[in-house]
């Protein structure tokens, strides 16, 4: 699977930080748009080589912040409804 974010292992900003941060960019700008699925904690944290934990806190944060639509079966989305 190809990520559609990059992190920088050498950066001083936390992991979780820089994946909500990629996630965030990239749906104000329009590069991820409304109803996209989005990939599963498990499938990130394996592709990008990190713990499930640390995508968990990001996508934790995403989702309080209504940029992230969690659906009980069906996987994880971008907000109809955009803060």
């Amino acid at each position: 699977m190809r990520t559609p974010i990059v992190i920088d292992r050498a950066s001083p900003v936390p992991l979780h930080r820089q994946i909500y941060e990629e996630w965030r960019k990239g749906v104000l700008s329009g590069r991820f748009a409304s109803g996209d699925r989005v990939p599963s904690t498990r499938n990130m944290a394996a592709t990008l080589g990190i713990s499930r934990a640390t995508v968990t806190a990001a996508y934790d944060q995403l989702v309080a912040e209504g940029y992230l639509d969690p659906r009980r079966g069906a996987g994880t989305f971008v907000s109809a409804d955009l803060p």
